[in-house]
C-alpha cells in the first residue's frame, strides 16, 4: 500500500489523533466514582442514626454539598499521571488510585476537623475513603468496556515493523480492553512482504513516518524490531521515529515482564533493574502477614456460609464433606490441598474408563488435566466449582503456611513436565488460592500462558499486584467465566 491508498483508508476510519477524548471519558468516570464514594459513606453513617452537634441526624444527600472537593481529587490524580489512563498496570492504578485518595481525603479530615472538631461528615468521609478505591477501579473498567465497544477511545498508533514480533504487538494492542492504543499502520523496509495485516495497512517505506505524523498528527509510535542493528536503529530513530511525540521500543527478551522495572545507569550503558522480590525475607514477611489477616478478618464472616455448604455436601451426596488431594508447594515439597468434595466416591475409576473409551476426552485431559463436561461431578458440585466454593477449604491450607492467598496454582506430579525448565522458577514460591492467571483466563488458559502469567507475577510482584488480584478475583468468580 502507498501513502495516497492509506489516506483514504485511514480517513474512513479514524477522526481522533490525540488522547484528549479518552482523558475526558475517563476524568469524566472519576468524577463520578468519587461522588458514589461520598454517597456511600454518608449514607452509611445515616443508616446508623449518626447525629450531630445541633441534635439533628445526619442527611444522606448532604454530601452532594460537598462537590466543590472533587475537582482537586482530579488534580491530584492528574499529579499522580492517571491520565490519560492508557496502557497503565491495572495494579500500579490501584495503587495510584489509593495514594492519590488518601492525600485528598485526609486533607479533607483533617481541614474539617481543625475548623469544627469531628462530626458525622468526617465519619462519613473516612468510610469513603475506605471504599473509594474499589469504586474508582470499577468505574474505570467500565469506562474501559465502553470506549472500547464504542470504538471511541483508542489512541492511532503507528507500528514499526511488520514481522512476527510487530504483528504480535498488534494481536496485544486489538485484543486489550486496556491499552488504550490502537494500530492503524505497518511501516517496514521489506518491498516483497504483505500489503496488510489484519486488516491494517503496511506501508514498505520507512521515510514516511515524518508525513504521516504531519498529515494525521499522530503522536504514538511503536518500534517493534528487536532484531534490528543498532546502527540502523539509530538512523532510523533520528530519520524517522523522532517526528512522533511518543515512541516506545519492543526490547529482544520477552521472557523479562517486570511491570517495576527501573532503569540504571552504568556509566552510560543501560541497565534494566529486575529481581524475584519474593526471594527477600521482608517481602516474604509482607506477604504472610497479609495472607493471615485476611483470612483471619474474612473467616470470621464465611465460617457460617461455610458450614452450610459442608451442610448440603453431606446431605446431597454420599461420602466426606471435604477431599485432599496431593499437591507440589514451593520448591517440591508435597502437601494435602483441601476442598469441599464436588465429584461422586468412585470418581478416579471412573475417569480411568472415559479416558480409556474416548481419545477426545482423554487429549482434553492431558492438555489441561480438567474436562469441560465431566460426569464425575455431583449437581451441587458444578455450582460449587462454577462459583469456585469448592476451594475455600484452602483457607486451612493458607494459614498452616503450605499455601498463599495469590501465587501458581498448586499443581499435582504429573504436570511437572508441563512447566518444563520453569518449574523450580515458577514453584520457588507458594501456590496460591487464586493467582494471575486465574483472573485472567482462569481453566480457559492453556499450559503456556499459564506458566506467561506465573513468571510475570513472580517478576513483578507486590503488595499493590496481589490487592489486585484479590480484588479482580471477585469479579471473575461472579461471571463464572472458564470455571468448571
Amino acid at each position: 500500500m502507498n501513502l495516497a491508498d492509506f489516506d483514504i483508508w485511514y480517513r474512513t476510519r479514524y477522526r481522533r489523533t490525540s488522547s484528549a477524548l479518552t482523558t475526558t471519558a475517563f476524568i469524566f468516570s472519576d468524577l463520578v466514582a468519587i461522588l458514589l464514594s461520598f454517597a456511600w459513606g454518608f449514607f452509611c453513617v445515616r443508616i446508623y442514626g449518626f447525629i450531630i452537634d445541633d441534635g439533628s441526624i445526619i442527611n444522606a444527600k448532604s454530601f452532594i454539598t460537598y462537590w466543590p472537593y472533587v475537582p482537586i481529587f482530579i488534580i491530584v490524580f492528574l499529579i499522580h499521571r492517571l491520565y490519560p489512563g492508557v496502557s497503565l498496570a491495572p495494579s500500579e492504578e490501584m495503587r495510584r488510585f489509593f495514594i492519590g485518595s488518601l492525600y485528598v481525603y485526609g486533607g479533607i479530615v483533617m481541614y474539617r476537623f481543625l475548623r469544627e472538631g469531628w462530626d458525622g461528615e468526617n465519619t462519613a468521609f473516612l468510610i469513603s475513603c475506605a471504599f473509594s478505591t474499589i469504586i474508582l477501579l470499577i468505574a474505570r473498567s467500565i469506562t474501559h468496556w465502553f470506549l472500547h465497544k464504542t470504538k471511541l477511545g483508542g489512541i492511532p498508533t503507528v507500528i514499526y515493523g511488520s514481522r512476527t514480533t510487530a504483528r504480535h504487538v498488534a494481536d496485544c494492542l486489538m485484543g486489550s480492553i486496556r491499552t488504550g492504543y490502537v494500530p492503524v499502520l505497518f511501516l517496514d523496509d521489506n518491498p516483497l512482504g504483505d500489503d496488510e495485516y489484519r486488516n491494517i495497512p503496511i506501508i514498505h517505506d520507512f521515510s514516511v513516518g515524518p508525513e504521516i505524523v504531519k498529515r494525521y498528527n499522530i503522536k504514538m509510535a511503536i518500534i517493534a524490531m528487536p532484531k534490528i542493528d543498532s546502527q540502523k536503529l539509530k538512523n532510523l530513530q533520528n530519520t524517522s521515529v523522532s517526528a512522533f511525540r511518543y515512541n516506545t521500543i519492543i526490547p529482544n527478551f520477552f521472557n523479562i515482564s517486570n511491570i517495576w522495572m527501573s532503569v540504571r545507569d552504568f556509566n552510560g550503558i543501560l541497565g534494566l533493574d529486575t529481581s524475584n522480590k519474593l526471594n527477600l525475607p521482608f517481602n516474604k514477611a509482607i506477604k504472610r502477614f497479609m495472607d493471615l489477616f485476611i483470612v483471619t478478618i474474612g473467616g470470621l464472616f464465611v465460617l457460617p456460609f461455610l458450614m452450610i455448604v459442608a451442610l448440603l455436601v453431606k446431605l446431597t451426596s454420599p461420602g466426606p464433606v471435604f477431599y485432599k488431594q496431593k499437591r507440589l508447594g514451593s520448591n517440591g515439597q508435597h502437601f494435602y490441598a483441601y476442598k469441599f468434595r464436588t465429584m461422586v466416591m468412585d470418581a478416579e475409576e471412573r475417569l480411568k474408563n472415559l479416558l480409556e473409551a474416548d481419545p477426545q476426552i482423554k487429549k482434553e485431559w492431558n492438555e489441561s488435566h480438567k474436562l469441560t463436561k465431566d460426569p464425575r461431578i455431583t449437581g451441587l458440585g458444578r455450582i460449587l466449582r462454577r462459583t469456585s466454593i469448592d476451594e475455600f477449604p484452602q483457607l486451612i491450607n493458607i494459614l498452616k503456611g503450605e499455601m498463599s492467598i495469590v501465587g501458581p496454582r498448586p499443581i499435582v506430579d504429573a504436570e511437572i513436565n508441563k512447566y518444563g525448565d520453569d518449574y523450580k522458577r515458577v514453584f520457588s514460591i507458594k501456590p496460591g488460592l487464586t493467582g494471575l492467571w486465574q483472573v485472567s483466563g482462569r481453566s480457559d488458559a492453556n499450559y503456556l500462558d499459564r506458566v506467561s502469567y506465573d513468571i510475570y507475577y513472580l517478576q513483578s510482584w507486590s503488595v499493590w499486584l496481589d490487592l489486585w488480584i484479590i480484588y479482580k478475583t471477585f469479579g471473575v468468580v461472579l461471571i463464572g467465566k472458564g470455571a468448571y
